[in-house]
């Protein structure tokens, strides 16, 4: 089979899966006795996939939302969940987070995360190579009730052995071996990862990007390369790697201040400017994204950036079992909050963790949106007023007017937590 047979046929596959696997409209109509599986009442919901905004009830049926109006009789639920005028916004999406524990250094069980994140739907970045990957498959992500996508990293073990850089030996980064398992997985990976600070990859310049991106091509599937920057090995070496990221690539830790080995600052804001190359990788479609984690997210950086042409388009939290004890605090909900700080309103926010990540997985139909169709999942969340101070990786300060806190979330139908579903669903 040549290279355009196969992609013809791996098309022809997805497809295929795609029709099977992906929720269909509800099958009938309700009749007058029907009942939803969950309804929410009394939510403060905020979905700007919609531009909606304001109190609404929200009426979950076969893993779909069914209906979303003023007011919902509460004997039409057979489950009734008031949350009180909370925030209830699409099923967070943490588009760079860690979620692949036992087989990851850094994973954390990504059900763990819940309650902390409200998070609906996770990305591991990068946690398996094409060595360990099935691993990852097979037996972590059936396991979760949180909907989980991957990008492969360009290194056959992944990050599996953490701390040791992953790429100091090129010869680790194999991207035949990368594209195989993109292809393969392809309804779940999006892409391949790769890590592009000094303390991952020496000197081996933009090698290892050059690998990823090729992984991508190979692959015969719609692939993107998810980049990780932060103190890259020099100041040149920034421009030039976001010379070769593509319409659709990420560039995470888009705001990190870590400095390379020689203490030099070196990523896209440099003696305070922003560098014409990440304003021309923005203008031609590379998703800039947060992945604050536990040294990448500097508010000098930020600021200066955004100032200069730079929004973030996607908010994530790089959360592993080590940024999540540092002071930055990045789950996903604090991310959030400190970017409204910087000046963004909480609509804009919150379609950067909902619409915005929904159309980079692209694998799910109304994916992010609580429009009726859409995946049954929500977040919950309390908008708390009042003065916050934040702090970066860098132990620089900021205050802010709100913070959210987590409540709880919903995932196909099924709320975390009370009120129970008999009987209990995975999904």
């Amino acid at each position: 089979m040549d290279a355009a047979d196969r992609r013809r046929f791996l098309k022809a596959s997805a497809a295929s899966a795609a029709w099977v696997a992906l929720p269909l409209p509800v099958l009938a109509a309700m009749g007058p006795n029907d009942k939803f599986d969950l309804l929410l009442r009394n939510a403060n919901v905020l979905d700007p996939s919609q531009r909606l905004s304001g109190r609404r009830d929200i009426g979950f049926r076969y893993g779909l939302v069914e209906e979303i109006a003023p007011t919902i009789a509460a004997e039409r639920g057979a489950r009734v969940l008031d949350v009180a005028g909370r925030l209830v916004t699409p099923g967070l999406i943490d588009l760079h987070c860690h979620t692949y524990p036992y087989g990851s250094a850094i994973g954390i069980p990504a059900d763990e995360l819940v309650a902390h994140q409200c998070t609906t739907t996770v990305v591991s970045a990068g946690d398996a190579g094409a060595n360990n990957f099935a691993a990852y498959r097979r037996f972590i992500v059936p396991a979760s009730r949180t909907r989980q996508y991957a990008f492969v990293h360009i290194a056959l073990a992944g990050l599996a052995g953490f701390p040791v850089p992953e790429l100091y030996n090129i010869e680790y980064a194999l991207p035949e071996a990368a594209a195989r398992a993109v292809a393969e997985n392809a309804d779940m990976v999006l892409g391949v990862k790769v890590r592009m600070s000094e303390n991952v990859i020496a000197r081996h310049g933009l090698e290892p990007l050059r690998r990823a991106i090729k992984a991508c091509e190979m692959s015969g599937v719609p692939a993107k390369v998810m980049c990780h920057i932060g103190g890259v090995a020099d100041r040149p070496m920034m421009s030039q790697l976001l010379d070769l990221l593509r319409p659709g690539d990420i560039l995470t830790h888009c705001y990190s201040g870590a400095p390379n080995l020689a203490g030099e600052g070196t990523n896209i804001v440099q003696d305070g400017k922003l560098l014409p190359a990440a304003l021309a990788a923005k203008r031609r479609g590379v998703i800039f994204d947060i992945g604050h984690g536990g040294g990448s997210f500097d508010y000098t950086i930020a600021e200066a950036a955004i100032a200069q042409g730079c929004p973030p388009d996607t908010v994530s939290s790089d959360i592993h079992v080590f940024s999540g004890n540092t002071p930055g605090m990045p789950y996903l909900p604090w991310v959030m909050s400190k970017l409204v700080g910087l000046g963004f309103s909480l609509s804009e926010v919150v379609a950067m963790a909902t619409a915005t990540p929904a159309r980079v997985i692209a694998r799910l139909p109304k994916h992010g949106t609580l429009q009726v169709g859409a995946p049954a999942d929500a977040s919950i969340l309390e908008m708390v007023e009042g003065p916050i101070e934040f702090v970066d990786t860098r132990n620089n300060k900021r205050t802010g007017q709100m913070h959210l806190r987590p409540i709880g979330a919903v995932v196909a139908g099924v709320a975390f937590g009370r009120p129970y579903q008999s009987p209990f669903g995975v999904r």
